[in-house]
C-alpha cells in the first residue's frame, strides 16, 4: 500500500552546550521509527494506520486567516473526502480541559467491559477543585461502567472520570499510562495526559491535531457515536446501602440542547465540550451535511462560552 505523506510536529533538542527546543514539521515517513520505537509498535502497523482515513494537514494549510475565528486553535475537515476546510495552529501545544475525556473514552472502549460494576471510591467522590463539574456520586455507590461512560461524555462528570480511571488502571497514575499508550497508538504523539478528566495540570497537554486523531478513532465505535448524540442520560445505580438511585444528566452540547442552531443543511451528531481557566472554552464536533458526508470540527481556547459556539457555528458554515 502506498503510504500517504503526513506532517507531524516533532520537538527536537539540539545539544549545543545548552538545550534548545525547536518545533519542526517532518513528513510522517521520517518519523516511523520515532513513533514505533517509543511505543513498541511495529513500523508496518503504524504506517498502515497513517495510510488510512486521515486528513493531511501540511504546514501551508495550518495558518488560514478568518477574522471571525479568534480561538487559538481551530480546525474543520471533511472527513469523508479528506479535505481541510479551515486549519489554524493545529500543532500548537494546548490544554484540553474536558476534551481529555475523549482519550479516557477510547481506553474504555478498547480495553474494558461496559457491563462491569464500579464501586465509587473516596477519592472519586471527593474532588474538591473549584468549578469541577460533578455527577455527585458518593463513596460506596455501585454503578455500571457503561453508565459512567455516558455520564463522562454527556454531562462531563469529573467524578465519573476518576471512577473509570481507578477501575481500569488501578489508580489515576496507572490509567494515565494507558491513556498515553493509547494516544500514541493512534498517532497522537504530541500529547501528555496526567489525569482522566482534564482538570488543570501544567504537564497535561495535547494539540488540536492529536485530538482530531483521537476523535477520528472514536467515531469507529457505534457506542461512542450513540452516546454523544444524546440530549440527556438517565443513570440508575445503587448507593452504599443498596438503595436504588436515579439521576438525569443533561448534555453540555448547545446544539443538542437546542440553544445553538447549526447552519442550514448541517446536522450536529454530537461532540464534547471542555472548559478550564487555563484551557479556555473548547469544543469538538462530529457533523453531517445534506449528502451525509462527515465532518470533524474543533476549537481550542475560545474566550467564553458564547464566543465558542458562535465561532463553531461559523466553522460549520464553511460546509455549505
Amino acid at each position: 500500500m502506498k503510504k500517504k505523506l503526513i506532517y507531524i510536529v516533532m520537538s527536537l533538542t539540539i545539544l549545543t552546550g545548552c538545550s534548545k527546543s525547536t518545533d519542526v514539521l517532518l513528513p510522517y515517513s521520517e518519523t516511523d521509527n520515532l513513533i514505533s520505537n517509543e511505543n513498541n509498535i511495529g513500523t508496518d502497523e503504524v504506517s498502515d494506520f497513517f495510510a488510512s482515513d486521515l486528513t493531511i494537514i501540511p504546514d501551508e494549510l495550518n495558518h488560514m486567516e478568518d477574522s471571525s475565528i479568534t480561538a487559538t486553535s481551530a480546525l474543520i475537515v471533511n472527513a469523508s473526502d479528506d479535505v481541510v476546510l479551515y486549519a489554524n495552529n493545529v500543532y500548537e501545544r494546548m490544554y484540553p480541559a474536558s476534551l481529555t475525556k475523549l482519550i479516557t473514552a477510547l481506553v474504555v472502549l478498547k480495553e474494558a467491559n461496559l457491563k462491569d460494576t464500579v464501586t465509587i471510591s473516596y477519592n472519586a467522590s471527593h474532588i474538591t477543585e473549584s468549578g469541577a463539574k460533578l455527577c455527585g456520586f458518593k463513596e460506596g455507590d455501585k454503578i455500571n461502567l457503561e453508565d459512567l461512560l455516558n455520564c463522562l461524555l454527556v454531562y462531563s462528570g469529573n467524578d465519573a472520570g476518576a471512577a473509570i480511571a481507578e477501575h481500569i488502571g488501578g489508580s489515576l497514575e496507572g490509567f494515565a499510562k494507558k491513556m498515553n499508550e493509547t494516544a500514541k497508538s493512534v498517532g497522537a504523539v504530541h500529547s501528555n495526559f496526567i489525569n482522566p478528566h482534564g482538570l488543570h495540570d501544567d504537564n497535561h497537554y495535547t494539540t488540536a491535531y492529536d485530538l482530531y486523531l483521537i476523535f477520528n478513532e472514536l467515531l469507529k465505535y457505534d457506542k461512542f457515536v450513540s452516546i454523544i448524540n444524546q440530549e440527556s442520560y438517565t443513570a440508575t445505580y445503587k448507593d452504599a446501602e443498596g438503595q436504588a438511585v436515579t439521576k438525569e444528566f443533561a448534555t453540555t452540547n448547545r446544539y443538542l440542547k437546542g440553544t445553538e442552531k447549526a447552519p442550514d443543511g448541517v446536522t450536529v451528531v454530537g461532540g464534547k465540550t471542555g472548559t478550564t481557566s487555563k484551557a479556555g472554552n473548547c469544543l469538538i464536533l462530529y457533523s453531517k451535511d445534506s449528502q451525509n458526508k462527515s465532518y470533524i470540527s474543533l476549537i481550542l481556547q475560545a474566550d467564553g462560552g458564547n464566543s465558542l459556539f458562535s465561532q463553531m457555528t461559523h466553522l460549520l458554515d464553511k460546509i455549505n
